[in-house]
């Protein structure tokens, strides 16, 4: 599961309190509540079939998915449908491919859902190896799915734009710059992710 509400909650203070921008965030928007998504494959094929598509389409493929594979969607089931009938439910070729990746992976245990890597870094490197999922997907599911704290995906626009706005710079800061400003908030800067989106559009800020 992703952070806890507790969590969430202490890893900001953290940081409010060696960053006095993030306290006056803090007391204009609130704290954020939780982003939690179950662990395992199923997560990861949802990130593959929402990817560039509304959360309408996304969904109704989804529904179709379930429909032909059963509602456990257990991977062996994809591998076995041919190319047509995946189309049908809504899924391109190169989605196919990406969905094939990960259950190929998944079958064979070369990756192991249930037990990646304890170090950051080395378990972005086991989920990359999907095809379709880049470094963003991947640190969204260590986030969002297994609540790893100090994950910061400092090449999301949102979390760029929404330290722009808390810590009232005069520019969005690159990626380069979002990643150096960030060590001083280890190993809590998971939470501070959360609360960048949070902050993001805010009208409170």
């Amino acid at each position: 599961m992703g952070l806890t509400a507790e969590q969430i909650r202490l890893g900001i203070d953290h940081v409010a309190a060696i960053e006095p921008a993030f306290g006056r965030a803090l007391a204009a928007a609130d704290y954020p509540e939780p982003r939690i998504r179950p662990t395992g494959y199923q997560t990861l094929l949802r990130t593959i079939v929402g990817q560039q598509v509304s959360v309408a389409a996304a969904a109704s493929v989804w529904r179709k998915l379930e429909a032909e594979l059963g509602e456990d969607m257990a991977p062996g089931a994809l591998l076995e449908k041919d190319f047509e009938t995946l189309r049908a439910c809504g899924l391109s070729r190169q989605k196919q491919g990406y969905a094939r990746s990960l259950c190929e992976l998944v079958v064979s245990g070369e990756l192991p859902l249930d037990n990646l890597p304890a170090d950051d870094e080395e378990a972005i490197a086991e989920l990359v190896r999907i095809k379709g999922i880049g470094r963003w997907s991947a640190e969204i599911y260590l986030l969002f799915a297994e609540g790893r704290p100090d994950i910061w995906p400092a090449g999301d626009l949102a979390v760029m734009a929404g330290l722009h706005k808390i810590l009232e710079l005069q520019e969005r800061p690159s990626e380069k710059l979002t990643r150096a400003m960030s060590e001083a908030w280890r190993p809590h800067r998971g939470a501070i992710a959360i609360f960048t989106w949070h902050c993001y559009n805010n009208p409170a800020l």
